[in-house]
């Protein structure tokens, strides 16, 4: 992990951008942080494009910060200023045409477009957090915020050292993630807009009922993709502070 930039926020928070190889991210980090009194770690995941996603992660990270937690997030292969995925592309593209002339998505749409993510997207998380676990300004526990819920899905199966994870319900899922579902063990607060225009709300709530945790709460809002009420964010961070403080 190199450091590539800094900057103290107006709130106190620290502000680092970072490489992981070819790979940028983004680490916040409250003030009260330090060697002697390592913040717990949430990882923010994201649809991809660090930079136009940066107003709604720094706000996130910054929520966080203010009840003590360390936040992190990277670029997801093929977005942002990561080297263009031909494949990924296409997937994207087909996805455009089927929902523009109205018609039903795939499932061959669905899988080209995540499968593959998932596979590439989640050894990168695992490869970022064995760095950030290496500050020491950074402990555990940790847990993993938002994003393309099929990779939080992933992440939550194979690894051990996120210990709760809050979704959200607003991608498409491969049926192949329905049987990963019912391995996820951690706790897990999801969050589902009933209107959203860009997500099969059933789909949602089969995967929320495929998930084989014994604590798991969905929290519905009216509304679209984009209409998620302050306090959803509140009762989310509220989830962390229950499990990794």
């Amino acid at each position: 992990m190199q450091f590539t930039s800094e900057q103290r926020l107006d709130d106190g928070v620290f502000e680092r951008e970072f490489t992981l190889g070819e790979i940028p991210g983004i680490l916040w980090t409250p003030a009260s942080a330090s060697a002697s009194a390592p913040a717990p770690l949430i990882l923010l995941g994201h649809p991809g494009g660090l930079h136009k996603m940066y107003p709604r992660l720094v706000a996130r990270a910054r929520h966080s910060a203010a009840e003590g937690f360390a936040t992190a997030t990277i670029e997801l292969p093929g977005s942002g200023d990561r080297p263009r995925w031909p494949a990924a592309e296409q997937a994207r593209a087909d996805l455009r045409r089927a929902m523009e002339a109205g018609e039903p998505v795939s499932d061959e749409i669905v899988d080209a477009l995540i499968l593959p993510l998932v596979d590439k997207a989640v050894p990168e998380w695992q490869a970022a957090l064995d760095a950030l676990l290496s500050l020491p300004e950074i402990g555990g526990p940790v847990g993993y915020s938002g994003g393309v819920i099929s990779i939080g899905t992933r992440l939550a199966v194979v690894e051990p050292r996120i210990v709760a994870a809050g979704f959200f319900a607003g991608s498409f899922v491969p049926r192949a993630m329905f049987e990963e579902a019912r391995q996820v063990t951690i706790p897990l607060h999801v969050l589902l807009q009933w209107d959203d225009e860009g997500n099969d709300r059933q789909a949602a709530l089969d995967l929320f009922d495929a998930f084989g945790s014994n604590e798991k709460s969905l929290h519905a809002n009216m509304g679209g993709h984009t209409g998620v009420p302050q306090f959803a964010g509140d009762a989310a961070a509220r989830f962390f502070t229950r499990h990794l403080k």
